[in-house]
């Protein structure tokens, strides 16, 4: 039989060990995505064409949507405003920089149910395709915490371009991939 005193100390090290191999994993994760950041600031003169409150959950690797990026400055999951301006997305999250995706790196919008971290209801998160970098596509996904989706959706599909890297990104608000 073991002492309990013992038993204690054992459990301690266990998960002092296991916060500690999450910790490096995270800072890994970080130095791996460091050449990922989202552009930053809005253009001046942006009209305001759809405006709600949201909870941001993550930004994913495009159809990857439980491999997190752990992406300056939308690493983290937060609480706040998304603008469709007639020049793109505006993300504004508590605590962060405003994140300004520009219509010409728009690469779909869709309705999705899981992410990393997070299940919801069929079509409960709204799934913004957009360009990182040259060949890089992401998603990000958005949670609306003030009304129905469809009108915030149905605008920014009038941002996304025609043609270019989101043509295999499905653009419909079911959720559901053609």
């Amino acid at each position: 039989m073991i002492p309990r005193d013992v038993a204690i100390a054992v459990m301690i090290a266990l998960a002092a060990l296991a916060l500690l191999a999450m910790l490096v994993a995270w800072r890994r994760r970080l130095r791996r995505d460091a050449g990922l950041a989202a552009p930053l600031g809005v253009p001046e003169h942006a009209e305001v064409l759809d405006r709600h409150e949201v909870l941001y959950v993550s930004t994913t690797k495009h159809d990857q949507p439980l491999e997190r990026l752990a992406m300056s400055p939308l690493a983290y999951r937060a609480r706040g405003e998304v603008a469709v301006t007639d020049r793109g997305l505006a993300l504004c999250l508590d605590g962060a920089p405003t994140v300004f995706l520009a219509k010409e790196r728009l690469a779909g919008v869709d309705r999705a149910t899981v992410t990393i971290d997070r299940v919801v209801e069929p079509g409960g998160l709204v799934r913004v395709a957009w360009n990182a970098a040259d060949d890089t596509v992401v998603d990000s996904y958005l949670r609306l915490t003030d009304g129905d989706p469809k009108n915030f959706i149905s605008e920014l599909q009038r941002l996304v371009p025609a043609s270019g890297a989101g043509d295999d990104i499905a653009t419909t608000d079911t959720g559901e991939q053609p």
